[in-house]
């Protein structure tokens, strides 16, 4: 999830994979170049943002999550290069398909909820490192983060996250593939 040119709304909520495992990799450069990382959004996968505002999301958006989540198999991912975009550095996971699939799976559960509000035309899956940065500021993190790959991980939760005004905070998480985490309530925020 890259921050909006605006600053974030209090309420708003993302769904994102949590890939603490590439927090050595990229954590000091996110928090210097990367404003969701200074609002308390680990490094991550954007499943779906934003997702339903805060108020809506009841027990049975929360069931519904469980459900659709669930559904979706537990997989492994690698980190093995960086890729841009316009101002913004990310890791490239791999594979895709999986990323792609579990993003399509909420999406068509909610789809008055399009990733990134419907602004691109193909949403490809990604672990932001940099945004909102000049060219040059790039080139040179993209040779720091490069030196440091791979980062591997397993993907098996999703979380919810809560936008409060001052800081994005675990609401919630759900388990891919029916594990032990899904759908529980979030214990006091570790640093999200």
């Amino acid at each position: 999830m890259s921050a909006p040119a605006e600053p974030f709304v209090a309420g708003s909520t993302a769904l994102v994979v949590a890939v603490p495992e590439a927090e050595p990799v990229v954590g000091e450069l996110r928090r210097s170049l990367d404003s969701s990382a200074r609002f308390g959004v680990p490094a991550h996968v954007t499943v779906l943002f934003p997702f339903l505002p805060a108020a809506a999301i009841d027990d049975a958006v929360l069931d519904a999550l469980r459900e659709v989540v669930g559904s979706c198999p537990a997989f492994d991912a690698s980190f093995t290069g960086c890729g841009r975009f316009p101002g913004v550095l990310y890791l490239v996971p791999e594979p895709a398909a999986p990323w792609r699939e579990l993003t399509g799976a909420v999406w068509s559960r909610w789809p008055e909820a399009p990733p990134y509000g419907g602004a691109f035309e193909e949403v490809l899956p990604h672990l932001t490192v940099a945004d909102g940065q000049a060219p040059d500021v790039l080139e040179a993190a993209e040779a720091v983060v490069t030196a440091r790959l791979p980062v591997r991980t397993a993907v098996a939760e999703v979380l919810l996250l809560e936008f409060d005004g001052e800081a994005w905070r675990r609401r919630a998480s759900f388990s891919l593939g029916g594990g032990d985490a899904a759908g529980r309530q979030a214990r006091p925020p570790r640093g999200l």
